[in-house]
């Protein structure tokens, strides 16, 4: 499969054009802004996009998803304990930044352990909170690919809004990411790529929460 990231949005956030080599369909994950852009590497790959998939429901992840649905007809899915927080403009944080009012509702609710078949590639849904109520991360076995949205980071962890909160997402990330392969390379919600592997070597979760 070949992944594109394109950096888009006020808050920097990284979106992700995945294609099939062997089908030439693509999926989206997180397109938080400038429709035109993604829309532009899209028709690069000439690829087939099949689906719009929403680690969470903050305003920088979900901004061009309507553009993207509307131009494709397809699909935004998204986790099922995401659905207040889409419907919010004040808890996904579009008025805190100044960006107009954002709401959106998924085509879809997912849960945690469902298994995807989008543009001929195996998906896992984990259900990864702790940075917002519903936050998923998809795994895709095969390729051994995790794009994990604001959960994990390059040495680093999504922002957490209270101690309650710290702590789930540091179960999250021992008891669900970690225990992937080493060898799984995860793409984050900002900043570069990393592995499984050098997360638990470096990332500071184990002392700071």
């Amino acid at each position: 499969m070949k992944i594109a990231k394109l950096t888009v949005g006020v808050l920097g956030t990284n979106c992700y054009v995945a294609v099939s080599d062997r089908t030439g369909g693509c999926f989206i994950v997180d397109p938080g802004d400038d429709a035109p852009r993604i829309i532009e590497k899209i028709e690069e790959f000439h690829a087939a996009p099949e689906a719009v998939l929403l680690t969470h429901g903050h305003f920088d992840h979900i901004l061009a998803a309507e553009a993207l649905k509307k131009r494709y007809g397809i699909p935004v899915l998204a986790g099922k304990a995401e659905e207040a927080l889409l419907s919010d403009p004040r808890a996904n944080l579009s008025t805190v930044y100044g960006t107009a009012e954002k709401t959106l509702r998924a085509d879809r609710y997912l849960e945690d352990g469902e298994k995807l078949k989008i543009a001929g590639l195996d998906i896992e849904v984990l259900l990864t909170p702790g940075h917002s109520p519903g936050s998923l991360s998809y795994y895709l076995p095969k390729e051994q690919v995790l794009f994990s949205g604001d959960t994990l980071f390059l040495e680093s962890y999504g922002r957490v809004d209270d101690l309650q909160a710290a702590h789930t997402i540091r179960d999250s990330i021992l008891s669900r990411l970690f225990e992937l392969p080493d060898d799984t390379v995860v793409y984050p919600g900002h900043m570069d790529f990393t592995t499984i592997r050098h997360e638990k070597m470096y990332n500071p979760v184990y002392f700071t929460i």
